[in-house]
Parts: structure tokens; C-alpha cells; sequence
């Protein structure tokens, strides 16, 4: 079978996967009584990130270091750049203020951790059992909060027989499988013909690989966003960014014992997840939705980020003139136009009172 039948074979996996996972994530959430966020930022976060986890394992197993960490921080970098760049041109995306008062603070939080235990030159196994032990009681706490509100906002769903929730169980393993299929079958063709052109593994890990393994994401949140599961489009890909250090990352060095980190990861890659992990507050926190513009913006940052890849990958005379211009032109023009968007969302609030 040619290349082109295994793409257009996969994205139609993907997009029948997705389908499947929101609508049984959706009904999962009104059978437990839980809400559609919580659920996004749990059960479909963490299934659509089972390809990074699976990617990270075997990564760490074989001593391919670079693919692991470019996977799980290109992953993060591409979830809120481009997929909820995407999904807000799609729709203007609702957020809940859940996720700018605990859940994006957590997701910055644990960024800045993975950097910080990598300083030593490395994820061993004790900083992964201690980003494992994050996971676990991040979801137990997500989960218990989610319940909690749900009952004093007096929206708990009672749960309506184990049927229903079996059939749910059923759209969300179903959907999680095509979408593991389908993505798997499109990174394996583009990893084999960047390394048939010489790209570094750093590279390939932090584009093609984390972008392959963020398919379901990317698949589940524009579904979701379509279908107005906006909670789900949101939840899913902040769920995953916490999922792929506390879990991925963690999983690969508890497993492998070390995982090195390099030092152009440290320099430039995870400063870079870091910085996109805060630039979702002010622009969540502005109006309590994710504009088209706002999207827009995202998607021209992961273009950015991809195409300084490219060019220092290939050592090219442009990448100064580029680097100069995102330094002196493009990050002032984004700093500024957040800044007024914070101001006038202020003066709103403001005259609201």
C-alpha cells in the first residue's frame, strides 16, 4: 500500500476515533456525575496521550534519549500552540475558570519541575517515581474535586444503570484504539523519511514524533470543539500537558532507571513549553474564552517554533534574521496585545460590578 492510502487510511481513523471518544466521554460524564472537564482532563487527556506513552517506554528502553524528551515537551508545545489554536479557529472556546484558578497554574507548575529535576543532566528514577506520584494523586484530587462540585452546584448526574456507563466505556475504549492505529500509521512513514534526509533526533522528536503522538489530541479537540464540547476540547489537551511530565516523562525514567536531557533541550525546548504553559493564563483569563484571534496567534507561534526547528536543524543564513525578528518584533507585539487584552477585560469587569 502506497504512503499517501496509509495517510488518508489514518486521518480517517483518526477522525472516526475522535468521534467516538467525545461522544463517549460526554455520556461517561453524565452517567458518574462528574463534569464533561473533569473528564477531559482525565479520562480523555490521558487516553489521547497513551501514543507519547507508548513512544517515551520504548524510547527509554532503547537508550533514545533525545526521542524521549523531544516527544513529551514537543507534545506539550504543540497541544496549546497549535491544536487549541486550531480548535479556537474552529470556535471561539469557552473556558472555565477551574482551569486558569488550578489546572493551567498545575500545568506550569509541573513544567517547571520536569526542568528542574533535569538540571542534574537527566530524568533517574527517583525524579520519575516522583513525577509518578504527581499523576496519581493530581488525577485522585481531579476527580474528587470534580465530584464535589458538581454536588454543590446540584448538576451530579445520577448515574443511570451500568449499562449506560458500559456503553460509554465501550465509545471511549473503541474511539481511543482507532486513534492509536491511525496515528501510529502516519508517524512511522514521516519518522522513516526524516531520518532518510539527515534530520537529528532531537528534531524529529519534537516535530514529527510529538506531533504524530498528538494526533488523538488534535483529532479529539477539534471534534469536540465542533460538536460544542468545548470543556472536553479544553480539558483534553491541558489534562494531556500534565499527563506527558507527570506520567510520560515519569514512566520513561522510572523504566529506563536515567533519561538524559540534553543541553539544547534544556536551553531552548523546555523554556519554550514552560513559557506556552504561562501564556495560557492571560489569554484564558481574558473574557474566559479563547478567541479566533487568540487562536490565530497560537497557530502563527507553533508555525514559529517549527521553522526555527528547521533552520537551526540546517544551520541556514536566515535563522539569525528570524531569530531577531521573533525576539524584537513578534514577542513585543504578542506582550503588548495580551496586555490590552488583560486591561480591557479588567474595565469590563469593572463596569459589570
Amino acid at each position: 500500500m502506497s504512503s499517501i492510502a496509509w495517510v488518508a487510511l489514518g486521518l480517517a481513523l483518526l477522525v472516526a476515533g475522535a468521534e467516538l471518544l467525545v461522544r463517549g466521554a460526554s455520556r461517561l460524564a453524565r452517567a458518574v456525575g462528574v463534569s464533561p472537564l473533569v473528564i477531559g482532563l482525565t479520562v480523555v487527556a490521558y487516553g489521547t496521550s497513551a501514543p507519547e506513552l507508548a513512544v517515551n517506554v520504548k524510547a527509554g528502553l532503547a537508550g533514545q534519549a533525545d526521542i524521549a524528551v523531544g516527544n513529551a515537551v514537543g507534545s506539550n508545545i504543540y497541544n496549546v500552540l497549535l491544536i487549541l489554536g486550531v480548535s479556537a479557529l474552529v470556535v471561539p472556546l469557552a473556558v472555565s475558570m477551574r482551569l486558569v484558578r488550578l489546572d493551567v497554574p498545575i500545568m506550569i507548575g509541573v513544567s517547571a519541575l520536569a526542568w528542574f529535576l533535569a538540571l542534574d543532566g537527566g530524568i533517574g528514577r527517583a525524579d520519575g517515581t516522583l513525577l509518578l506520584a504527581g499523576c496519581v494523586a493530581y488525577t485522585a484530587f481531579a476527580l474528587a474535586k470534580g465530584r464535589h462540585e458538581c454536588a454543590s452546584a446540584d448538576e451530579k448526574t445520577k448515574v443511570t444503570g451500568g449499562r449506560a456507563v458500559g456503553f460509554a466505556i465501550l465509545f471511549v475504549l473503541a474511539g481511543l484504539g482507532l486513534l492509536v492505529v491511525g496515528a501510529g500509521w502516519l508517524v512511522d512513514g514521516a519518522a522513516g523519511l526524516a531520518r532518510a534526509l539527515g534530520v537529528s533526533e532531537l528534531v524529529i522528536g519534537l516535530t514529527i514524533v510529538a506531533a504524530g503522538t498528538s494526533l488523538p489530541e488534535t483529532a479529539t479537540s477539534i471534534v469536540a470543539a465542533a460538536r460544542g464540547e468545548r470543556d472536553i476540547a479544553v480539558g483534553n489537551i491541558v489534562g494531556s500537558n500534565i499527563f506527558n511530565v507527570l506520567a510520560v516523562l515519569g514512566i520513561a525514567g522510572a523504566v529506563s532507571g536515567n533519561v538524559p536531557v540534553s543541553a539544547a533541550a534544556m536551553r531552548f525546548d523546555i523554556p519554550v513549553m514552560i513559557a506556552v504553559a504561562v501564556a495560557c493564563l492571560p489569554i484564558f483569563f481574558t473574557g474566559g474564552r479563547i478567541s479566533r484571534w487568540e487562536g490565530a496567534l497560537f497557530t502563527a507561534y507553533y508555525v514559529a517554533y517549527v521553522t526555527y526547528l528547521v533552520l537551526a536543524a540546517s544551520h541556514h543564513d536566515l535563522l539569525s534574521a528570524f531569530s531577531a525578528a521573533m525576539l524584537w518584533f513578534a514577542l513585543p507585539a504578542t506582550a503588548l496585545g495580551i496586555g490590552l487584552s488583560l486591561y480591557y477585560a479588567a474595565k469590563v469587569r469593572e463596569i459589570k460590578k
